[in-house]
């Protein structure tokens, strides 16, 4: 498995896993899924929010608007580390095989959050993922386009080694001398799903996640070894656009009316310029 400090983490069954930065949020209507050992939000980054999830016939979905970049937010809510296997149209984030709960993957230590916001093109670079239309999709370009319009996360628990006698009475002495500290508790989820809106509109080309700009993101390799061969729960999010999920009974709530509000001081030169030439 990879790791880096505040960065990534790759890993196979008994390699390194990539491990990413930023902080998970609270709340179901934030989009954070309500499992018992991993939290998974996808994060608008080009307008800087969470996408809430909405719930249709048993499956998470989320309203991707076309040209933004996003990112998979995935948060720890145990205190042992894991393994998070993650896929995007069906191909694996790291390697960009075709995806396997078997492949490399993020690890996160306790009560740790990171965001891959990318296809992991070195220990140091990766892809941005954003929302496009699908022949433009990394998993189309490649041959690959069944699986477009879904995002999963594998998650495994770290095998547990036996602690020898001696090692529990040093511990027992560092509790009794306050040399250790407890581990910090997982923040619940809370909160409902958005109101929908039931009008259909005829469906429009399915989104896909493209191969965007590179970006600086650094990982290392970290051991890690699986308590089993399957997965301890997967996270599934489906995502489409707003109209195509409109259209499939999905009750999505109607897309914020702005993206953006006008800053009024964007960094301008000290004095007026000349305007340019019609």
């Amino acid at each position: 498995m990879l790791q880096a400090v505040n960065q990534s983490v790759i890993g196979t069954m008994f390699a390194a896993a990539l491990v990413a930065t930023v902080f998970a949020g609270d709340g179901h209507a934030r989009g954070v899924l309500p499992q018992t050992q991993a939290g998974v939000e996808i994060v608008d980054r080009t307008e800087g929010r969470v996408l809430p999830i909405y719930w249709h016939e048993g499956r998470r979905y989320v309203v991707g608007r076309p040209g933004n970049e996003y990112a998979i937010r995935v948060r720890n809510a145990g205190g042992n580390r894991i393994l998070a296997v993650m896929s995007v149209d069906g191909v694996n984030v790291i390697t960009g095989d075709t995806a396997s709960p078997q492949q490399s993957g993020y690890v996160l230590s306790p009560y740790e959050s990171a965001d891959i916001a990318g296809w992991r093109k070195s220990m140091s670079r990766t892809a941005a993922f954003y929302f496009t239309a699908l022949p433009d999709s990394y998993a189309a370009r490649t041959g690959r386009p069944e699986n477009v319009g879904v995002i999963g996360v594998a998650v495994f628990r770290e095998r547990v080694r036996p602690i020898a006698l001696d090692e529990y009475r040093r511990k027992d002495a560092a509790r009794a001398e306050g040399q250790s500290a407890p581990a910090p508790a997982a923040s619940a989820p809370a909160g409902a799903n958005a109101a929908a809106d039931t009008m259909s509109q005829a469906p429009r080309e399915r989104l896909g996640t493209g191969h965007g700009r590179n970006e600086a993101s650094y990982a290392s390799y970290t051991q890690f070894e699986r308590a089993s061969d399957a997965p301890t729960e997967t996270i599934t999010i489906y995502y489409d656009s707003y109209e195509n999920l409109l259209a499939q009974g999905v009750p999505v709530a109607s897309p914020p009316l702005a993206r953006f509000r006008p800053n009024p001081f964007p960094d301008a030169g000290r004095f007026v310029p000349d305007p340019r030439a019609q």
